[in-house]
């Protein structure tokens, strides 16, 4: 289980998720993405499919009745967060451990407790953020807090990243991905999608 983590919202989490399962799809996985974020729920938005049911059904119907396909992402399946509260969405990410396939957790942003829900189930993370000093100082919360929580980060995203910013020391983690700000949407545009597929490469690489 990967959570998808940043410290500011609108930094690329929802499009990282998407990036990065889509790109393991083309690996030969069936990766699940996994909406957590309760509060400003995106993914369900993002792939065309309904917002429920969703997490707060899983522990009476199992999985295979919740999980979505979408047309834009056919390698890929989605679980959007639906209406649960806190408590069964820490509860369902319990239940999705240890699946044999990637489960990707799209995670609210920030370091408060929503945030906390995911990483603390996650067993690596991914931290998400733009090459700004406010989203960078942010992430650097998130990247502590996965750690914290024994979800450390295996790498970074950069999104909108012309590649000179260098955040490797301020996040502890010298794995970082530059994604570049491209003008028709990210995840149809080839410069994006080659990112992408270097983390899925680099995540598969380790076994992770």
């Amino acid at each position: 289980m990967l959570a998808i983590a940043g410290g500011k919202g609108g930094c690329g989490k929802t499009t990282t998720a998407l990036g990065i399962a889509s790109a393991l799809g083309a690996r030969g996985h069936r990766p699940l993405v996994v909406d957590a974020d309760r509060q400003m729920p995106d993914i369900h938005h993002r792939v065309s499919v309904d917002r429920t049911p969703g997490l707060e059904r899983l522990q009476r119907t199992g999985l295979s009745p919740l999980t979505r396909r979408s047309g834009r992402f056919p390698r890929l399946d989605v679980l959007p967060c639906g209406t649960a509260d806190r408590s069964t969405l820490a509860s369902a990410l319990e239940q999705l451990r240890g699946r044999d396939r990637p489960v990707l957790v799209d995670c609210p942003a920030g370091a408060g407790p929503d945030a906390a829900v995911p990483l603390r189930r996650a067993d690596r993370s991914v931290v998400v953020a733009t090459p700004t000093e406010q989203s960078l100082r942010d992430a650097a919360k998130t990247a502590a807090m996965a750690r914290e929580l024994d979800s450390p980060p295996s790498l970074v995203v950069l999104t909108r990243s012309d590649g000179s910013a260098q955040p490797g020391d301020l996040l502890r983690c010298r794995d970082v991905v530059h994604v570049p700000e491209v003008s028709e949407p990210p995840l149809e545009a080839r410069a994006v999608a080659v990112r992408y597929a270097a983390v899925a490469k680099r995540l598969d690489k380790r076994n992770i």
